[in-house]
């Protein structure tokens, strides 16, 4: 082995021969395992949040191909229909290009082109993320086996009346000219304000007031409205209303959804406009008067002068209008929710329109009983209050999108309007013998998370009855964000027990959303984005700049997304690996809804890494010599064996219930520092000293050997890069045949493995040794000078223990000499470490000068005090305090913390040299 660990020389070496050997299939004939990888949008470049995922399935699945489970991990990626288009449409902006200047025909060519592009780019960094999917079952929503099951879905739901085309209001963005769902619209608190208009009455009695946030939308009223139990207008109810600027008269309607403490009680009605208005319109068969076009200017409904105008020039020159009409009431300021579209940020608006649904209610009832009855669990579990909120509440589900790039809607018209739905135009025609009449395709395409809905069974050949479906669906988990349980989860429960009439999966494991250190969201206008590649790859400073801010799509957006990345990496990224990656993410993957991904953690595990490597290349030196013959095992030999088996415990435990975070720690603690930093050290005295015996030699090497193998797989479906390298060297040593560690067994709880003599032994051994550590560090006594120890209170177990663990005391607690003090004899002037109820006597006659020390502790704690003095003065200064940057403030508190804990410390030792005396 290297001197040193660089992943950069393996990682892609090992992955290309996994893949080449087929590794990622299917193995054996074990109880099948599935988890279907929710598919990345095939819109650019996999983020953190990919890579935090992917660590998380391919965890659990490369644990479970160890476990001899036959374990299928389905790759593939989503055509994202509205984030796709977007990106070629700017792309084509770049050039000068309109998609309606290429034809529908030519742009979908380009989109599958860049699609080609992009998606070579997915799989290229999933793969250097070490994910072990079946890449011979790759598949996209798009292809053709795909779209077949997208059309029979669509079908069958239609014939069975659970697809309908109907007029209703929606979600509309006017820059993407399409419908969205519900989900797709994202509403916030913005300041705006409140419209006070007069309703002058028919009979020219006075006015009513009502108010709006939309003055615009006026011109489409059909009704003013109030509490049928409201006595100031309970005489007016049936009255009318003459519309301002429209001259149209609207009846006054009396309706239990007026709040009458809200204003003055009034409210204008505008059903082709506002959600709530729309109900309201249905209920008292209210005329609709639809005032936009697509591009949300207003449109022939209204009088001439307004036609063609923006929505919000509209607002400006109707609010000017009422005034000079002298029937502007007031105006207030009022903090407004906003709706704006997930993907283009315009303001949304409730249109009218004609679009294709699902009727959602009879998919939902069964989808809920699958939650309730536990055929589906949730982990954690509190997430399905989250599914069900939204279950008991669902609305029919808009399924159409006013886009070109997607599954265009198996629905065909003749020139008379009439509707004819069915698996292609053949069929159709055949079906409704319709022999030469022409037919023209709907123009919509369906909502990307309609085919994303069928993927559990989709991608395994449905609707074909396939050996895929019968061994592999339903699968055992779902892993994915708490974001999209609607748009996704719920979908996928309902269409897998419509269709496959079995749940999708057992179980969904919801992890949180990567964020920054600070728990700030990450973007690429707050600099604080991180791609996962450079973290493995590392990256200097300009040329991290420049990715950023190259052919940007928002040119004026670059100097701000400079600046930032410069604050926030003004060393650039350094390389890392992708083991180090993949268990900050592992670290990471807790119970938390924001999980904050710290740089200052990677280091850390790439030292792990660095860690392993060297203990590795210490027992490949220490094991040249294996021989077959008496093997004598020591308490350590016996004690790390024992702890491997906890550990192994733990871990089986940890993974099985998702808690790779706990997982990592138990392997961490044991390898770092159980194997590490103890047992190798331990091994030393036995294979170097000549009053061990070959028998015990060969025991030790055994264990190092064996342990080191087992840790190596236990460890490998977290690290699965340095794991596959080190153990190519070790398994032959250990006497293993395999060609890679992947397909080894994982390791098994031993339940007979546990020594407690030993672990006993090598506990007081450990504490032995940490006691006259310690009274190293306080006296400032170099940690190679040889001591002498006296034992105060010693058992007969201590004595039998110092007999059996010399060697071990000796050499690696740099102990010269172990004697007892007898009852009643008198202590020297010694320092003093407990071990139990024994005392560790370490005499300091002629090892300190006891003055010289104490003049230096002295100093020590004279400085550090002046040190606290000045902290203190800054943060008893108010202007410090209100002024300085928070983490300016609280660095400082912290650094009076840290002195106030050094000062005791000192006093501390201060106070044990006076007991020398």
């Amino acid at each position: 082995m290297d001197k040193s660990y660089q992943p950069q020389d393996i990682e892609q070496r090992i992955y290309d021969r996994w893949e080449e050997q087929g590794y990622f299939a299917p193995q054996g004939d074990g109880t099948p395992y599935c988890i279907v990888i929710p598919p990345p949008n095939v819109t650019g470049t996999l983020h953190m949040g990919h890579a935090f995922q992917d660590t998380i399935m391919d965890t659990l699945t490369r644990f479970h191909r160890m476990k001899g489970h036959r374990t299928l991990w389905q790759p593939g990626m989503d055509h994202a229909g509205i984030a796709t288009q977007m990106v070629v449409e700017r792309l084509l902006n770049t050039e000068g290009i309109s998609k309606h200047d290429m034809g529908r025909e030519k742009f979908i060519e380009r989109v599958w082109s860049w699609k080609e592009e992009s998606g070579g780019q997915i799989a290229k960094q999933t793969r250097r993320l070490g994910a072990s999917v079946d890449w011979s079952r790759d598949r996209f929503t798009m292809d053709e086996g795909l779209s077949a099951a997208v059309r029979k879905v669509f079908v069958q739901l239609h014939n069975e009346g659970l697809i309908y085309r109907g007029k209703r209001l929606v979600n509309w963005d006017p820059k993407l000219h399409t419908a969205l769902s519900d989900l797709e619209v994202l509403s916030e608190d913005e300041n705006g304000s409140l419209w006070h208009f007069r309703y002058p009455l028919a009979s020219g009695d006075g006015h009513l007031v009502v108010a709006t946030t939309r003055p615009e939308t006026m011109l489409g009223d059909s009704a003013v409205a109030v509490h049928p139990d409201d006595e100031r207008y309970k005489d007016l109810i049936g009255q009318e209303i003459i519309l301002p600027i429209v001259g149209r008269r609207i009846p006054i309607i009396a309706d239990d959804y007026v709040d009458p403490e809200f204003g003055t009680g009034c409210v204008k009605i505008t059903p082709a406009h506002d959600f709530n208005d729309y109900e309201i319109g249905k209920r008292h068969d209210l005329a609709m008067h639809n005032i936009l076009t697509d591009d949300a200017a207003l449109n022939d409904e209204v009088p001439e002068k307004y036609r063609g105008m923006d929505r919000f020039d509209a607002r400006k020159a109707i609010v000017t209008e009422f005034e000079t009409l002298g029937l502007l009431e007031k105006i207030e300021d009022y903090v407004v929710k906003i709706p704006r579209g997930d993907r283009s940020n315009t303001v949304v608006e409730p249109y009218l329109t004609d679009q294709w649904y699902v009727k959602i209610e009879p998919l939902a009832k069964p989808a809920i009983e699958a939650v309730e009855t536990g055929r589906i669990k949730f982990v954690p579990e509190n997430w399905s209050k989250t599914y069900f909120d939204w279950m008991y509440n669902i609305q029919d589900w808009c399924i159409s999108r006013q886009l070109w790039w997607g599954h265009q809607i198996p629905a065909w018209y003749d020139d008379d309007g009439n509707i004819y739905v069915g698996l292609s135009e053949d069929e159709v025609r055949e079906k409704n013998n319709l022999g030469d009449v022409a037919l023209r395709q709907d123009d919509d395409v369906l909502d990307t998370w309609f085919s994303s809905a069928l993927w559990p069974f989709s991608t395994m050949g449905w609707p074909e009855k396939t050996d895929a479906l019968r061994e592999f669906y339903p699968g055992n988990v779902l892993v994915t964000g708490f974001d999209i349980i609607f748009f996704w989860v719920a979908r996928m429960i309902m269409f897998g027990l419509k269709f496959m009439d079995e749940v999708p999966f057992h179980e969904v494991y919801i992890h949180g959303l990567i964020r920054d250190q600070d728990g700030q969201k990450m973007s690429k206008s707050k600099g604080n984005v991180l791609d996962p590649i450079d973290l493995i790859d590392g990256i200097d400073l300009e040329a991290l700049v420049e990715k950023r801010t190259k052919g940007m799509m928002q040119d004026h957006l670059a100097p701000k997304i400079e600046k930032a990345t410069r604050k926030h990496f003004p060393d650039g990224i350094d390389q890392f690996g992708t083991d180090a990656l993949r268990l900050t993410f592992a670290a990471l993957a807790t119970t938390g809804r924001d999980i904050r991904f710290d740089l200052g953690r990677i280091e850390g595990y790439k030292n792990f890494c660095n860690k392993l490597w060297n203990a590795a290349r210490y027992v490949l030196m220490n094991t040249e010599s294996l021989d077959e013959g008496e093997a004598e095992f020591s308490s350590a030999d016996r004690w790390i064996k024992s702890r491997f088996n906890s550990a192994t415990t733990d871990m089986h435990q940890h993974l099985k219930t998702y808690r790779l975070d706990l997982a990592l720690q138990s392997a961490y603690e044991f390898t770092w520092h159980e194997f590490c930093d103890w047992y190798l050290e331990l091994s030393k005295p036995i294979l170097q000293s000549d009053e061990s015996s070959d028998a015990q030699k060969r025991g030790t090497r055994q264990t190092l050997i064996e342990v080191l193998e087992a840790t190596l797989r236990s460890l490998h479906p977290l690290m699965p890069f340095v794991t596959e390298e080190i153990w190519q060297t070790v398994a032959p040593r250990a006497g293993i045949d395999g060609a890679t560690i992947m397909l080894r067994p994982y390791p098994e709880i031993q339940p007979d493995t546990s020594d407690l003599d030993a672990v006993a032994n090598i506990e007081w051994v450990q504490q032995f040794i940490l006691g006259i550590r310690q009274i190293r560090g306080e006296m400032d006594i170099s940690p190679g000078k040889p001591l002498a120890v006296i034992l105060q209170g010693a058992s007969q177990r201590d004595q039998e223990r110092v007999n059996t663990e010399t060697l071990l005391l000796q050499r690696v607690g740099r102990v010269e000499s172990v004697t007892l003090l007898d009852d009643g004899e008198e202590p020297p002037a010694a320092a003093t470490a407990l071990l139990g109820d024994m005392r560790l006597l370490v005499p300091m006659k002629g090892l300190i000068d006891v003055d010289a020390e104490r003049a230096r502790l002295q100093k020590l704690e004279d400085k550090t005090r002046v040190e606290l003095q000045r902290s203190s003065g800054k943060l008893q200064n108010e202007k410090f305090v209100n002024n300085a940057p928070a983490d300016v403030v609280t660095q400082e508190r912290e650094r009076v913390t840290e002195f106030e804990r050094t000062i005791a410390q000192l006093a501390g030792q201060l106070k044990k040299l006076d007991e020398l005396e």
